[in-house]
């Protein structure tokens, strides 16, 4: 590959990038299901930017950024949370993203990222680790399974009338 991988904790300065590649996790799950997910729109990016940038100051949640070559090429957010009874589960450690930018997948950022993610949370004590991936996803769900995460819940939808 030839290109340095580092990854570290994210700053309000990775917003823009935070924001596009974002933007590009809702674009991906809009296209593939457009009655399911919600449709990327004019101010995604700036508004995914300026979440995932608020989560840096949260003690529980953390926003992990991949640079190759000192640009960011993907983030993982999650978060450490207590029992959750509508999940049905303990307290865990929540990856709610992981997204890599097109021309670096398949080049061990994904991995890395979920490896560190796993690292930090099990530093905030999480016990356990719960993802959720959509279903045509099948890289990321082979990723996952390579990290040691086996299906638990398969999550349905029905539209309605009207």
């Amino acid at each position: 590959m030839g290109q340095a991988l580092a990854i570290r904790r994210a700053t309000p300065q990775d917003e823009p990038a935070l924001g596009r590649l974002g933007a590009l996790l809702v674009r991906v799950h809009h296209d593939f299901d457009a009655a399911r997910f919600i449709p990327p729109g004019p101010g995604t990016e700036r508004g995914y930017g300026r979440f995932l940038a608020g989560e840096t100051g949260r003690d529980d949640a953390l926003v992990l950024v991949a640079e190759v070559d000192g640009a960011v090429a993907g983030y993982v957010y999650a978060v450490n949370e207590g029992a959750d009874w509508m999940s049905l589960r303990g307290p865990a450690g929540v990856i709610y993203d992981i997204a890599v930018d097109p021309d670096h997948r398949r080049a061990g950022v994904g991995r890395r990222l979920v490896e560190a993610a796993l690292d930090a949370l099990t530093g905030l004590g999480a016990k356990q680790v719960v993802l959720s991936s959509a279903t045509p996803n099948k890289a990321a769900q082979t990723l996952f399974a390579k990290a040691g995460f086996r299906p638990t819940m398969v999550e349905m939808t029905r539209d309605l009338p009207g």
